[in-house]
This record gives structure tokens, C-alpha cells and sequence, in this order.
């Protein structure tokens, strides 16, 4: 009976999770008999430009601009004379590698060609290249669509090498490296085998139900399986979109009561003049968006209009914006005038805005606040001193810098509770796309265990492992490979 068993468990091990295995081909390439070819280093003059090729005629173009040479030994730099496979004019003194397949970035015969980085080498060399018959110039991450077509990647490292070449900050490279490594792949695997187990013992019960035979808890052990699996689900995606928020940046806000020094600090933040500094209260009548690295995180940094009751149309419209954005934000970075402090727009922002945000205990949904009093420089040398009424608080001068040092390390506190810390814990869901297959893999766990009828449970734990394979795999899905692969460059 035991041998059935065993049975069940390879045919569950072959069923929709297939896809993740990094044997054989998943889905079929555009074009994939052909053999592309591509500037893979960036445009413009450079010491050393990257041509590859990829495909089975690779060989034969290395031959043509080398010719009369052999390909050179595999995985090593060889100097070689580059000419036109057709005038046999030079082009360049070149190094060339060769990668025959499977070993190789997309599992099939490739060919680089390092050649010098000047405007006229590069186009010699990519014209040379498309006149050798079999080859085509490469479309936009077509090179790791082959790789991932050829088991080399799967989805979730093919996401994470896309967010590397796109990573600004630190923090985002340490995210995209983990992902690139596979971790998440990893431990949808391991998800994946867990519920192999589970859909084992459970087809184990409806086809030995009635045999003496059968170990007694059987079903109870799948139950406790789908128990931890359930955990392990529910805390990945109680992480508060931290991860998306790594990958495309948290919203910072700063805001305050006219001429507290909004402006000035958003430009100290962001190293250059995005907004007009000026004494006249209410200059900034919209909201002044910029994409900024704090302390090694991404952010969306918006400078909004003083909070007070505006005296024109213009102004009390931006105010109404700056609320708005207010409750949009992940951080809020409250500033008031040091020196100014008991005004009645100081007062009344303390009052809205700063007490009931900082009386809040902060956990992974709730806004939170870092309060800058600002203008530090105006306070008298010995006192007075802000109130110790208030609540915790940086002193800072934007005249000065002084003070700086703290604060980028408080918001780097505030962003890594926001963003995830890429350097520890468990690897991060960066995309929309993760959470609907966990949260599809959880639901689906939840009609397992209402399940009145074996057959019906059964059936819940396949559309669980779906899941898992649809977020490794793509799922053989078209429309959801063309949007992954369509933001990478040509050439990569």
C-alpha cells in the first residue's frame, strides 16, 4: 500500500509545479531558431563595449569576424582580429568569448565580443554582424527570456534581475541581489513541497481509504501541514507592501505651517533646488514631487503647501492638495520654525497633525512621523529650548547642515520599517503579482479545510500549488511574460 503512496507523491510532485524546475524548456521563444544579436554595455563612447549573441549560429558568427580562426577554448578571453565577414576590412582588435550551450546565460551557444567603446567600432562590428546569415539584431529582453524559456532562471530571479539593473539605491540592490539569488524561489518550492506532501496523503485516503492497511492520521497529518503552510502564507503578506514600496519608493511628506522651512529642507534632502526658498509666506502653492536616496532608501519626497487657512483661491487649493497628500503618506516629515513655536499656525499643526500622529503606536500600516524643528540657528546660545513637552523631536538648520547627520539616520530608521530591511528576515514580495499568487495560494488553503468532501479538499490543495507555480513560473501566460520581459533593455 505504502508503494501507492509513493506513487501519489511523484504524481503530485509532476503536477502543475513542474514549471519551477530549471530542467528543460517552459515555454516556447519568439523566434527562438533564430540567433540574436546585441550591444549589451550601454550607448555612448565607453573604454570597452559588450556585443553577445545568442542562438545556434553563434559559433558561425564567431568564425565569420575572426575567420580564418578557430573558436577559441570555452569560457576564456581570447585577442582576436575583427573583420567584415564580407569585405574583410579590420573593424577592431577585439577579446571574444565563447559559450557553447547548455553553459552558458540563456543555455545556448553565445559569443561576446569586447571590443573598444567608440561610437564607429561598435556600429562596425553590430552591421558586420547582421549581414551573417541566421542572425537578427535582439529584442528587448530577449536574451533573458531565453535564459528563462531554458530553465536557467526562473520568474521571480528574472523580476529581480530586472530591479537590478534598475536598483538607484542601496537598498533596492540588496533586495534585487536576493531575489536574483532565488530566494523567493526557494521558499515557494519549499511551500510547493509541503503541499505535494499534503496532496499526497490526502489522494492516499481516497484511493486506500477503505484498506486496513492504511496508516491511521493520514488526513490529519495533511491538516496540520495546510496549518503551517497557512502561517508561513499569512505572515509573508501581513508585511505591509514593504517590499513594493523598496522596489518603487515610499511617499515622504513634508509638511508644516508656512515659512517653517519646508522648502529648504526638501532641497537639502534632495541636493539641489527643486523648490523656491523665499520669506513670503504661502510660495508653495502645489504639491513639488522628487525622487530622492535617503539613507540608502528610495523615496517619493513631496514638498507641499504651509497648513493654514489660505487667504486666496490659489493657496486654500493648495493647502486642500496638502492634506490630501498627508493621508497618502508613509512618513510624514513634520516641520516647524524652532523659533516660532508658539504661533497660533505652529499650535494648531502640533494640535492636527503632530500629537495624533506620534500619541499612535507604529506598527506596519500606520503612518509615521519624524518631527524636525527647524531654524535651529535662531535659537539664543544657553536657551530657551523647545518645551520637553513636546513630543520627541530633532533639531536641525538647513542654513547650517547642523543637525543633518540625525535626521537622515532617523528617517533611515522610519524607511527601513517601511521598506523592509533587504539584509535580513525573509526575502520580500517586491510586486502586485506575489501578493495575488499568496494570497490565491491562501484562499484556496481556506476551501481545503471547509471542504466537506475529500475529493473537493484534494482538488483546493491543486489550485494552492497553481498558485505557487504561476509565481515561479508565469504559468505559461503570454500576456504576463510580455509585461515582465518588456522592461528590460535590448541586449540583456
Amino acid at each position: 500500500m505504502w508503494r501507492g503512496l509513493l506513487t501519489l507523491v511523484a504524481r503530485a510532485a509532476r503536477g502543475p509545479l513542474r514549471p519551477c524546475t530549471r530542467q528543460g524548456s517552459r515555454t516556447p521563444v519568439p523566434g527562438s531558431g533564430a540567433t540574436i544579436f546585441a550591444l549589451s554595455s550601454g550607448q555612448g563612447r565607453c573604454g570597452i563595449a559588450v556585443i553577445r549573441t545568442s542562438g545556434p549560429a553563434s559559433g558561425h558568427a564567431l568564425r565569420s569576424l575572426t575567420a580564418p580562426r578557430d573558436l577559441p577554448q570555452a569560457r576564456r578571453a581570447c585577442l582576436r582580429l575583427l573583420s567584415d565577414p564580407r569585405s574583410g576590412e579590420p573593424l577592431d582588435r577585439a577579446l571574444v568569448l565563447w559559450f557553447p550551450g547548455p553553459q552558458s546565460f540563456t543555455g545556448e551557444d553565445c559569443a561576446e565580443f569586447h571590443v573598444h567603446g567608440g561610437p564607429a567600432v561598435v556600429s562596425g562590428v553590430l552591421q558586420a554582424l547582421g549581414r551573417v546569415p541566421g542572425l537578427r539584431p535582439a529584442e528587448a529582453g530577449e536574451f533573458t527570456r531565453r535564459a528563462f524559456a531554458h530553465g536557467k532562471l526562473s520568474l521571480t530571479e528574472v523580476e529581480g534581475l530586472a530591479d537590478l539593473i534598475h536598483a538607484e539605491t542601496e537598498a533596492q540592490r540588496r533586495q534585487a541581489l536576493r531575489q536574483l539569488d532565488g530566494e523567493l524561489g526557494h521558499l515557494c518550492r519549499g511551500w510547493a513541497d509541503t503541499l505535494t506532501k499534503a496532496l499526497a496523503h490526502v489522494e492516499a485516503y481516497i484511493d486506500f481509504g477503505e484498506d486496513d492497511d492504511l496508516e491511521e492520521g493520514v488526513l490529519e497529518r495533511a491538516d496540520s501541514q495546510v496549518r503551517e503552510l497557512e502561517v508561513a502564507l499569512g505572515a509573508h503578506l501581513r508585511d505591509a507592501r514593504r517590499g513594493q514600496r523598496l522596489r518603487s519608493g515610499a511617499h515622504v511628506v513634508v509638511a508644516g505651517p508656512p515659512n517653517a522651512g519646508k522648502s529648504s529642507l526638501v532641497n537639502l534632502l534632495s541636493r539641489k533646488p527643486v523648490s523656491i526658498v523665499s520669506p513670503e509666506p504661502g510660495t508653495t502653492r502645489d504639491v513639488l514631487e522628487t525622487p530622492v536616496d535617503l539613507a540608502g532608501f528610495p523615496a517619493l519626497l513631496s514638498d507641499t503647501a504651509g497648513l493654514r487657512e489660505g487667504t486666496g483661491l490659489v493657496e486654500q487649493e493648495g493647502v486642500r492638495r496638502a492634506r490630501e497628500r498627508l493621508e497618502q503618506a508613509d512618513v510624514i516629515l513634520a516641520v516647524l520654525d524652532a523659533s516660532d513655536l508658539a504661533s497660533p499656525s505652529s499650535c494648531n499643526f502640533l494640535d492636527v497633525v503632530v500629537n495624533p500622529a506620534a500619541g499612535r503606536s507604529p506598527d506596519g500600516n500606520s503612518q509615521r512621523l519624524v518631527l524636525v524643528l527647524n531654524k535651529s540657528d535662531l535659537l539664543p546660545p544657553g536657551g530657551p529650548y523647545p518645551s520637553p513637552d513636546l513630543p520627541p523631536h530633532l533639531l536641525l538648520s538647513c542654513l547650517t547642515g547642523e543637525g543633518l547627520d540625525d535626521l537622515l539616520e532617523a528617517l533611515r530608521k522610519e524607511l527601513a520599517a517601511v521598506c523592509g530591511d533587504p539584509s535580513t528576515g525573509p526575502p520580500l514580495l517586491t510586486r502586485a503579482r506575489h501578493q495575488h499568487h499568496l494570497q490565491g495560494c491562501l484562499d484556496a488553503l481556506g476551501h481545503y479545510k471547509q471542504a466537506k468532501d475529500v475529493s473537493l479538499a484534494a482538488e483546493a490543495l491543486r489550485v494552492a500549488r497553481g498558485h505557487l507555480a504561476h509565481l515561479t513560473s508565469g504559468g505559461g501566460t503570454e500576456e504576463i511574460l510580455d509585461i515582465i520581459f518588456r522592461d528590460f533593455c535590448v541586449g540583456k
